[in-house]
């Protein structure tokens, strides 16, 4: 009879827990169905009543057409080509400071605007409103390229701007000579059309952005900082439009970079007693230092998803993807460590993950019969907003475990701060309007740009860095970036001037509308 009443207690537990394991999921099925379908943290400010301030229509004429084509084609001719910190292309830089002049008299003779060179090749550009207290801000580009070689298989030669439908070809026509030209073209427009901004901003082009930007951002926020400026935010190269590129979303999405991931390039040393290949020890340096390279990536970092600006990304998207997709983004809470260990599958979205390792060099060597004395190694790593270059450098010294590798840091910096995107963001939300203005059917979204900026200088004087252009890219253009056949369509290139030509109008407002009541969070 004991066992009876202890098998019938034991029966009726299990009758509880299941119960009670029924109601959990049931419970949290329901919630995140009504999240899913409720959910919509992109909603709010595009419904607020903005001041008007696009005074001056974006308009262009044939002819302005005709001419702000010949310019920007004039400007990809120009082999402005940064190979080191020590050898870029100065010849060209001049070439390219005349084109400007020539291009833009308006910008170079207004009152309104003062021109500054910096570091013999750099420029800044102070555009004074007239309201004094409303807080500046900064569009930045840049007028260097890395290199290109005809012969790796361009359609046309790089430094060519050839016309082939509807595109120009040529090396800096997406990076980012098509945000150099822009902007300055826009402004010109604006000029002629008698625009006198209320709201005083700079335009910073840098000439040395692909090799770190020590000579020209540097020194221009150094310029900055000695006059006290303080911006109100900071637009930069970064991300773009993207259209087929996410698969299952429905639809282009902007993404507006609040981030950027840190980056650390770090060395490996093994040093051994040299001797004869006749005569080898156990492990040669090589060795050694090859078992610490497949230690490591045998071990990648650990898992971020969703620390960092990369959750924002797909909360603001959740509502733009199809069933099943749309029930997991809606509810990161639930899936974040299912959506991660998906993405990690690939290398594009794995970088979204983690802080990524890439073993780019290893040399050793001196001799086929000769025992290497010295091995070494270099990895670069690019930091995930949740992580600090030391705590990646302990990672690393805790993976690699051999006393008898030498690691050190060669150089690198912790990630960027994360710039607010939410409702009272007056970079985010302007740039947002201005984007939704010129394309309303484009979602928008904040993003973490993987890559580095020039931007990431001016950290100290700046409220919030957002890295965005409106270039358009579609499936197979992202490898275009740094690639072979780099192009843009030569409407992409009008919209752009006409994205700034309204940005530099949209940032008059002097304060944002009231945002709308949030949606729930859970």
């Amino acid at each position: 009879m004991t066992g009876y009443k202890t098998q019938w207690k034991l029966f009726t537990l299990f009758k509880v827990l299941l119960l009670s394991f029924i109601l959990s999921v049931t419970l949290l099925f329901l919630v995140a169905t009504v999240r899913t379908f409720t959910f919509d943290v992109s909603a709010g400010l595009h419904l607020g009543k903005w001041e008007n301030t696009n005074t001056i229509a974006p308009r262009l004429t044939p002819q302005q057409r005709k001419d702000l084509l010949a310019n920007f084609k004039a400007a990809i001719q120009i082999p402005t080509v940064a190979f080191t910190e020590t050898n870029i292309n100065t010849n060209a830089l001049r070439e390219f400071d005349a084109l400007m002049r020539r291009a833009f008299p308006k910008v170079f003779s207004s009152s309104l605007v003062k021109h500054e060179t910096i570091s013999n090749y750099s420029h800044l550009f102070t555009v004074s409103g007239t309201e004094l207290n409303l807080e500046p801000y900064m569009l930045l580009a840049h007028i260097d390229v890395v290199p290109a070689d005809e012969a790796d298989g361009w359609d046309a030669p790089p430094f060519s701007a050839k016309e082939m439908n509807g595109f120009i070809y040529g090396r800096g026509t997406i990076d980012n000579k098509q945000s150099v030209m822009g902007i300055l073209q826009a402004l010109e427009y604006l000029l002629e059309r008698g625009y006198t901004p209320r709201r005083t901003f700079y335009i910073g082009l840098g000439h040395d952005e692909e090799v770190n930007g020590l000579q020209g951002a540097v020194n221009i926020v150094k310029v900055l900082k000695s006059r006290g400026v303080k911006l109100q935010y900071v637009l930069d190269e970064g991300l773009a439009v993207l259209d087929g590129i996410i698969n299952g979303l429905d639809g282009p999405v902007a993404l507006i970079g609040v981030s950027e991931k840190g980056q650390a390039t770090v060395k490996l040393t093994v040093n051994t007693a040299p001797g004869h290949s006749s005569m080898p020890p156990r492990e040669t340096s090589i060795g050694i230092l090859a078992s610490a390279v497949r230690r490591l990536e045998d071990n990648p970092m650990p898992r971020l998803f969703g620390y960092g600006p990369e959750r924002g990304t797909f909360e603001h998207l959740a509502h733009r993807f199809g069933l099943p997709l749309r029930f997991i983004m809606s509810n990161l809470w639930l899936f974040s460590p299912l959506i991660s260990r998906v993405m990690e599958r690939k290398p594009d979205t794995n970088a979204f993950v983690r802080t990524t390792t890439a073993v780019t060099m290893f040399n050793s060597g001196v001799k086929v019969n000769v025992l290497p004395p010295h091995a070494e190694a270099f990895v670069n790593l690019r930091i995930h907003s949740a992580q600090t270059l030391q705590e990646v450098m302990d990672l690393i010294g805790s993976i690699v475990s051999d006393e008898r590798v030498k690691i050190e840091l060669v150089n690198g910096f912790d990630p960027l701060p994360i710039s607010s995107y939410d409702e009272r963001s007056f970079g985010y939300q302007i740039i947002k309007k201005t984007v939704q203005g010129m394309f309303p059917h484009v979602s928008v979204a904040p993003g973490i740009c993987v890559g580095n900026t020039d931007s990431r200088h001016y950290k100290d004087i700046a409220r919030d860095i957002y890295r965005f252009a409106p270039s358009w890219f579609k499936p197979g253009d992202p490898q275009r970036f740094h690639g072979v056949n780099e192009r843009i369509s030569i409407k992409n290139y009008e919209e752009l001037v006409l994205f700034y030509f309204q940005l530099i109008q949209n940032n008059d407002v002097r304060t944002l509308p009231s945002p709308h009541s949030s949606q729930h969070e859970l």
